[in-house]
């Protein structure tokens, strides 16, 4: 497994058991909507070297977004803390 693909599964995986049994289901309910609204922060799982994001009329793939307003502002903070530590990327 190459680095980064490594890096990036143990980063999402760091970040999905940071959720509250809450959390994950105020999650599920995101990923059924069709977009996120303008302005709305995320963060991609999928492109997590990304970081945060802001909706801007484009269409995000719901089901590997985790959407700032679903979790609580504790739990944003401690997710922001876990992107921070990830190594950059290795250079290609």
């Amino acid at each position: 497994m190459k680095n980064d693909t490594r890096t990036d599964y143990l980063t999402r995986d760091s970040i999905m058991k940071l959720l509250s049994d809450a959390e994950v289901a105020s999650v599920s309910t995101a990923e059924t909507a069709t977009a996120l609204t303008d302005g709305d922060e995320y963060v991609d799982l999928k492109q997590l070297a990304q970081g945060v994001q802001r909706a801007k009329g484009h269409a995000a793939q719901m089901g590997r977004v985790l959407p700032r307003k679903a979790v609580h502002e504790n739990t944003w903070n401690k997710i922001i803390t876990q992107l921070e530590a990830r190594p950059p990327a290795a250079a290609s």
